[in-house]
């Protein structure tokens, strides 16, 4: 019999989780923002600017069409970002959890990218072309590092589960000290830099060189919804580096302190993907932009060679 009680209590739980995830990430946008005016020694807009900026957006209209690719493209990106976001653990809370959902995450992870690739080329702009390229081969460039590094965690910790892994962390508090998992940890946030796009691996967008590249036909509400998938995405990386190495933001068992762990641990898990995030946006006010040949070149021998290693010294010292 079907329990509908059970579902809609899923169902409401897998809306508030989206929502905090895209709020987060909405204010993380004006943060960096802020950050990087305070860098550059300007006042900046306030903190609050991309909610009001995404609000404007939304509710402009168009008479532009590029046709049906283009308009599902965006939704299919940001639905995919989404529902990668259910499966990951944020502040001991998961939603969504199955054996082997760490593979399920790293393949969800390249679909919403692909979905906003296919948006762009639809356009039929050439700038948006040179973008998609850049984009498709910086996304080939940094998951070879990043996927060895998520190895060496795998096997270091015996599972392929993020919840499995985050409940092992609680009871290692400082596992991201072993050496072979700070190397681990080193790699994935060089790798986190590509993925969210910031210098000096910002070649898809290169503002200035090719005119905003993928995002040039994006206006309007397809900017706005494009900036809500930019949001959930800076979480949804962030919190995968904190689950896979700084512990998921556990620090209380909700077993034994209730609703008190819940709000303790979503406190810890916003600040610990907060300070993940500061250092990707500082790391992008003071470094110049690759180019793309420089991007695959680093990626693939200093951070490829680094991921190696911690995947040996795992395998051969630790099993």
């Amino acid at each position: 019999m079907v329990d509908f009680s059970s579902i809609l209590a899923l169902l409401v739980e897998g809306v508030l989780l989206a929502a905090l995830g895209v709020l987060t990430g909405i204010l993380f946008m004006g943060i960096a923002r802020k950050v990087v005016a305070r860098v550059h020694n300007r006042v900046g807009p306030p903190v609050y600017q991309s909610y009001i900026d995404i609000i404007k957006l939304l509710t402009k209209k168009t008479n532009i069409s590029h046709g049906w690719i283009f308009d599902l493209a965006l939704l299919f990106s940001i639905s995919g970002i989404l529902l990668t976001l259910l499966f990951l653990p944020i502040g001991g809370i998961k939603l969504l959890s199955i054996h082997g959902d760490l593979f399920l995450v790293l393949y969800l992870l390249a679909i919403p990218a692909l979905g906003f690739a296919l948006g762009a080329g639809a356009s039929g702009n050439p700038n948006a072309g040179i973008g998609v390229m850049r984009a498709l081969v910086m996304m080939f460039s940094y998951e070879l590092p990043f996927i060895i590094a998520v190895l060496a965690v795998m096997i270091y910790y015996d599972t392929t589960s993020i919840a499995t892994i985050v409940a092992s962390q609680s009871h290692m508090r400082w596992a991201i000290l072993v050496p072979p998992l700070l190397i681990g940890a080193l790699v994935a946030d060089m790798a986190l830099q590509g993925m969210l796009m910031e210098k000096p691996f910002d070649i898809p967008i290169a503002p200035h060189e090719i005119a905003s590249g993928p995002m040039v036909e994006f206006g309007g509400k397809y900017l706005g919804t494009l900036m809500l998938y930019k949001a959930t995405s800076i979480v949804v990386e962030t919190t995968l580096f904190v689950d896979l190495f700084l512990g998921g933001a556990v620090v209380l068992d909700p077993a034994t302190y209730g609703a008190v762990a819940y709000a303790v641990n979503l406190v810890v898990w916003f600040l610990l993907i907060l300070a993940v995030f500061i250092i990707s946006v500082l790391i992008n006010t003071v470094f110049p932009r690759f180019r793309i040949e420089q991007a695959l070149k680093f990626y693939w021998s200093y951070d490829t060679a680094l991921a190696i290693l911690a995947l040996m010294w795992i395998y051969f010292l630790y099993i």
